[in-house]
């Protein structure tokens, strides 16, 4: 008790305050551009902690942390453009919403589920920090493979209208993710004799045209065709209770998978996201409605995102193992300001961490009053003529893609894409699990080397000795199977229900 309210004079002194604001604000701007995204913003406000106290400086960058994994839902719903990869599945329900002349209501559908899907992954930061990690130890690159593994079942449920289609479209998205270095060796492969495809492919630049400048081409293409979209109203709706009520079960589950997939190593909230919206889509009642402005599926992305980011702390602060860039900044940050996170942590430095603790509560509450002043900012842009609209959008995704890498050849990347985007939306090939597959194809395949390397290539031995890998797969495969099984079990089920005729 003695460290908690020594904790909390520090975070409500006028210095953090003010650092809290800033931050938040900033991220959740910074997060709304697509192109920036978390680490980019993070490192501009690195070098402004080094003349600052302990406590200001970490309030400042968890504030940018936690705003910009918000901000990203704000393009995604209104421009149909993830302002982070964190936010892609965003995009999926939000921007049909918007479509529908319901943008306010999609901002505080994400508004509200990031708010608590933030405050949730605060509960389990302070409760369960050391217990967490001690299990985020066990994780290995075959538990790891394991669980990617069933992440890229979400595929198969995002592609139950057209299954080859589909699968075709994540198997693309998987190769996309060959492109460049191998992860073991560091040979580049694929590069077909370009030197600019050595790095890879650049995924804010594919997600930027596959979703945003194909929805341009998409547009301009059927400018005679479709009527311009009435002005959607500017601002946020937060959902009444009665809304909420039936989608708690949604909730809980996507905030329980963003803090357990934050607390594991280099796996990180687009994953989260990507397993909650797979996991809604196949359990939801109103699954059904799902990729066509169904409120489950924003709910089940922005809790699950938000939820990664006191997830991903404990590892950071219980261990001192950063998880990926984002935290790897924070602990840079901590160790500049004489806090060396790990084991000793809570003993040496206790009012620090319990200050971090209840700055994160705080900083999350803050977003979601800001977020009413930054929606109603953005939603102005609605009332933009098309033409002029459309043409922001193209320079904004160009400049934001380009800034990312400052390399030229992202922008011939997001533009290529963009016409494959368009392609694919003529065919009626759904982009999604093309992303997916970039997105979790750099994971699945180092967790999958290391693994075989670490067996000596016995795939097999990944069942052997590895319990929570094998648990994984058991439910891999139950997700994979239950949909062939539901369709016999149905019709059983209709037919025992029909009156047998006398």
């Amino acid at each position: 008790m003695e460290h908690f309210v020594s904790a909390l004079g520090l975070v409500v002194a006028v210095p953090n305050v003010i650092a809290m604001f800033i931050g938040s604000l900033l991220g959740i701007i910074v997060g709304a551009l697509p192109g920036l995204g978390s680490v980019v913003g993070l490192t501009i406000c690195l070098p402004f902690t080094f003349g600052m106290d302990q406590i200001p400086a970490l309030s400042l960058l968890l504030g940018v942390y936690c705003g910009s994994v918000y901000g990203g839902s704000i393009s995604a719903i209104l421009i149909n453009t993830p302002g982070t990869p964190q936010s892609a599945a965003t995009c999926f329900d939000g921007f049909p919403m918007a479509e529908a002349g319901k943008a306010d209501h999609a901002l505080g559908w994400a508004t509200s589920a990031s708010v608590i899907g933030g405050l949730f992954s605060c509960v389990v930061l302070i409760l369960a920090a050391p217990q967490l990690a001690a299990l985020a130890l066990k994780f290995g690159p075959i538990e790891t493979f394991a669980l990617i593994g069933m992440a890229l079942t979400c595929i198969a449920s995002l592609s139950r209208d057209n299954m080859a289609k589909g699968l075709l479209a994540g198997v693309v998205g998987l190769f996309c993710a060959t492109v460049g270095p191998d992860p073991v060796t560091g040979d580049i492969r694929f590069d077909f004799g370009f030197f600019a495809l050595a790095s890879g492919l650049d995924l804010i630049a594919v997600v930027v045209g596959v979703f945003a400048l194909a929805e341009v081409f998409s547009r301009v293409a059927e400018w005679n065709r479709i009527p311009i979209p009435a002005v959607r109203k500017a601002g946020m709706r937060l959902p009444t209770w009665s809304e909420w009520k039936p989608r708690l079960g949604v909730l809980l589950k996507s905030c329980t998978i963003g803090s357990a997939v934050g607390i594991l190593p280099g796996t990180g909230a687009a994953t989260a996201a990507f397993i909650s919206y797979a996991e809604a889509k196949r359990s939801s009642p109103r699954r059904d409605g799902m990729g066509h402005g169904e409120p489950d599926g924003i709910v089940a992305s922005e809790s699950s995102n938000n939820a990664v980011t006191g997830g991903a702390l404990v590892p950071t602060l219980a261990l001192g193992i950063p998880g990926d860039a984002i935290t790897a900044v924070m602990l840079s940050t901590m160790i500049i300001h004489g806090i060396t996170p790990g084991v000793r942590l809570m003993a040496e430095n206790a009012d620090a961490v319990y200050a971090c603790f209840i700055a994160l509560i705080v900083i999350n509450l803050l977003m979601g009053v800001q977020g009413f002043a930054v929606a109603k900012l953005f939603t102005r842009i609605l009332r933009t003529p098309e033409p002029l609209l459309l043409s922001a959008v193209v320079v904004l995704c160009l400049l934001g893609t380009w800034g990312v890498r400052g390399n030229p050849f992202d922008l011939v990347v997001t533009l290529a894409f963009g016409v494959i985007g368009y392609v694919m939306r003529v065919f009626s090939v759904p982009a999604a699990p093309l992303v997916i597959g970039l997105v979790l194809g750099p994971q699945f395949e180092m967790s999958l080397r290391q693994g075989m390397i670490l067996t000596d290539d016995d795939f097999l031995a990944f069942f052997v000795g590895h319990p929570i890998a094998v648990g994984l797969f058991l439910v891999t495969a139950a997700i994979l199977v239950w949909p062939v099984v539901r369709a016999p079990l149905g019709r059983l089920r209709a037919r025992r229900a029909t009156p047998k005729s006398p």
